[in-house]
């Protein structure tokens, strides 16, 4: 059972539904219902057509839905006649379901799990594992995300920008549960690319394939974290990584730098560095530059501050970030790391225990609290 090749499907049929007239929610619950027959029975009879398959299991569990419930009579009439069976049309709406699933309407955790739903084909239990939620509610969460989009055009422009935001978010949680989102980010994404040709959205590819290339090399076996500068390079996927380089290239060969393009950027700086000391930190430095006129984001601005710590020294480093407001999450943590660069060991292991009391992840926690140790050891000696 190709569940991978059944979640590509999943978008193209709820848009055939919707262009046939369902209304968004009744159809992503039909290719839902679809999806579970399919899962049922595909693996003693695979279809010759698994689109035109999912499609017409899907169009009937709609129709039977809608002529259950007498709310939806008035649309009997658009639906008394069920189209033949037969290889599903070849029009793509992919495009449109991730403009409607990062509706400006929604909080970006329900754009999150309706694109994960409606578009990425995933149940409503494994969303809700991958989130750490009850089932009950990341249903309710769904139901609130189709509600608000109930009224949508379906054809209607949409910001990339949004959907790329979106998917950002997906690939950052990472994995939990039995479902690798960061995988499943770099799927759909792989899927948007096919569906509109956009620089950002190459770049943002190519940014979770160059992360996720360093993916085994981050955690040691007991589950604490490895920084970049002391992970073992022989674990990186030398084939992600040639992946997200060609796509980058093609992507900033266009002149169209956006921030998910510099971004990868930086990255494939760090993945061409055969040792963490032969890191172009100049060059990334430069990058980070053009990240910061493209957002202005303060987190840049804080990782800029490594960077020139790295390239010019640590002075410079604490220099740039002297300018930013030390409320700044991970501000304190960079401070330590700068004054540790600096041999000022005292500073360093008070700011890295202030910054573990300060950390929300568990692991980052340990790591802090760690160095934290290992200065206080080394001052004692």
């Amino acid at each position: 059972m190709n569940e991978e090749l059944l979640r590509s499907l999943t978008p193209s049929a709820l848009a055939i539904l919707v262009r046939r007239g369902a209304e968004f929610a009744a159809a992503e619950d039909a290719v839902q219902d679809a999806l579970i027959e399919a899962l049922r029975v595909w693996p003693g009879e695979p279809p010759r057509d698994p689109k035109g398959w999912l499609v017409t299991v899907a169009w009937r569990k709609f129709l039977d839905g809608t002529r259950a419930d007498a709310a939806r009579r008035r649309r009997e009439n658009l639906l008394d006649e069920e189209p033949a069976p037969g290889p599903a049309t070849a029009v793509d709406d992919t495009l449109q379901l991730y403009f409607l699933c990062a509706h400006p309407s929604l909080t970006p955790s329900s754009a999150v799990a309706l694109t994960l739903r409606a578009v990425g084909g995933l149940t409503t239990r494994q969303i809700a594992e991958a989130y750490l939620v009850p089932e009950a509610t990341m249903a309710q969460r769904i139901s609130r995300a189709k509600r608000a989009v109930a009224g949508a055009r379906f054809d209607r422009p949409g910001d990339v920008a949004t959907v790329l935001r979106v998917l950002y978010l997906i690939f950052n949680e990472g994995y939990s549960g039995d479902i690798d989102l960061a995988a499943e980010a770099i799927r759909l994404t792989r899927q948007l690319a096919g569906a509109v040709d956009h620089p950002e959205v190459a770049g943002l590819l190519a940014l979770m394939l160059l992360h996720h290339a360093r993916r085994a090399s981050r955690t040691a076996a007991d589950g604490s974290l490895v920084p970049l500068a002391e992970q073992d390079r022989g674990r990186w996927d030398t084939r992600m990584i040639a992946e997200g380089v060609r796509i980058l290239q093609a992507a900033l060969a266009r002149d169209r730098l956006g921030e998910f393009q510099a971004q990868a950027a930086i990255a494939a700086l760090h993945a061409d560095a055969p040792t963490a000391a032969e890191t172009d930190w100049p060059q990334i430095v430069e990058w980070y530059d053009e990240l910061v006129r493209l957002t202005d984001s303060p987190v840049v601005r804080l990782n800029r501050a490594v960077a020139v710590g790295a390239a010019d020294g640590p002075g410079a480093g604490l220099a740039a970030l002297a300018a930013l407001d030390d409320t700044l999450p991970r501000y304190t943590a960079v401070s330590a790391y700068l004054h540790e660069r600096a041999g000022d060991r005292v500073t360093a292991a008070r700011l890295y225990a202030e910054a573990a009391q300060r950390a929300p992840d568990p692991a980052e926690r340990a790591y802090l609290t760690r160095c934290a140790a290992r200065l206080d050891a080394t001052g004692d000696d």
